[in-house]
């Protein structure tokens, strides 16, 4: 029998190794890689993709548009969802869009197996003569393992707090960047988007790694918050609330880091930076402490709502060798 055609879609490196380094010693397979959802369905139509493994945070073409115009265009693919967006909104909607099944990121081997037998995609009895594995060099660089990462740990934030709030949350692919304090001005000047914001920043510091996470929210979102949290005003204040929400968002996507870099982070309380002021305001409160420094920029929308806010992760310049370092093995 000729190999199977498997199409791997992720706009990641590091997602794309680690599948391929996921997928059975013994399924004969002739893969191509595929880094966004336009290029997966061209190569669909190829016949290069008899099975998918397809992810859902894309930029251009996600994985829910993808789903959806295979269907649309009638193109046969059987398609595994491994994404880092692990909402049970999430899961529903990508079998009702025809997905056969859902792992959550990274791909655990014995996992991918399992699935693949469940789908009748693999043989029940390994072959005595396994497939070598295909032959594509991939290299990974720091910022794309760092982003593979953070992609996963906002997904963990992004279930618990769809949780909370009972809404489905809009997840974008994380920016990460090295940035000097002036182009960290630009970066929060583009999310204030020339209205007043209200920030919440709380340290945090594990394993040598330090820096300080943002949290952005706009004036005209803040009531709309308090329903979604059925908050009334005689219980607590505004900022008491948004103080227990950045706890939430902020603490389960630095657990998630942490548990995929082997570290504890100790988080302090989390404070007001500033109420309803501009950016500049903020930067002036800031900018002891920001100098040079690694920035993650997470965007959270709430769907059906006129809700989102931002997550900065701002590590200090002395934490990005000790990030290397807990991240080499993804990398190599």
């Amino acid at each position: 029998m000729s190999p199977i055609p498997l199409l791997i879609c992720d706009d990641s490196n590091m997602a794309r190794k680690q599948l391929l380094r996921a997928l059975p010693a013994d399924w004969d397979t002739a893969v191509t890689l595929a880094v966004n959802g336009r290029e997966a369905l061209d190569y669909v139509r190829q016949g290069k993709g008899e099975v998918m493994l397809l992810d859902l945070t894309m930029p251009d073409m996600d994985g829910y548009q993808v789903l959806a115009a295979l269907r649309e265009l009638g193109l046969n693919s059987k398609v595994i969802v491994v994404s880092g967006d692990v909402q049970d909104e999430a899961l529903r909607r990508v079998r009702e869009l025809g997905a056969l099944a859902f792992i959550k990121k990274p791909a655990a081997p014995d996992e991918l197996r399992r699935v693949l037998l469940q789908a009748g995609l693999l043989e029940k009895s390994p072959s005595n003569a396994l497939r070598r594995a295909p032959n594509i060099d991939i290299h990974i660089g720091f910022i794309d393992a760092l982003r593979e990462a953070v992609n996963v740990a906002m997904g963990q934030a992004a279930a618990m707090l769809a949780k909370v709030l009972g809404v489905f949350i809009q997840l974008p692919v994380p920016h990460v960047n090295l940035l000097e304090v002036s182009e960290l001005h630009m970066a929060l000047a583009d999310v204030q988007h020339g209205q007043p914001v209200t920030a919440i920043c709380q340290g945090y510091i594990g394993g040598g790694i330090a820096g300080e996470a943002l949290l952005i929210f706009h004036h005209c979102e803040i009531a709309d918050i308090a329903r979604l949290m059925r908050r009334s005003a005689l219980e607590y204040s505004d900022i008491e609330m948004l103080l227990d929400l950045s706890s939430v968002i902020i603490g389960a996507c630095l657990s998630g880091l942490a548990q995929q870099m082997e570290v504890v982070f100790s988080q302090s309380h989390p404070q007001v930076l500033g109420e309803q002021r501009a950016i500049d305001d903020l930067i002036a409160v800031g900018k002891q402490r920001w100098t040079r420094t690694l920035t993650v920029e997470i965007s959270y929308t709430l769907e059906g709502h006129d809700i989102h806010f931002d997550l900065l992760l701002l590590f200090t310049e002395d934490s990005v060798p000790l990030l290397r370092d807990k991240l080499a093995y993804l990398m190599s």
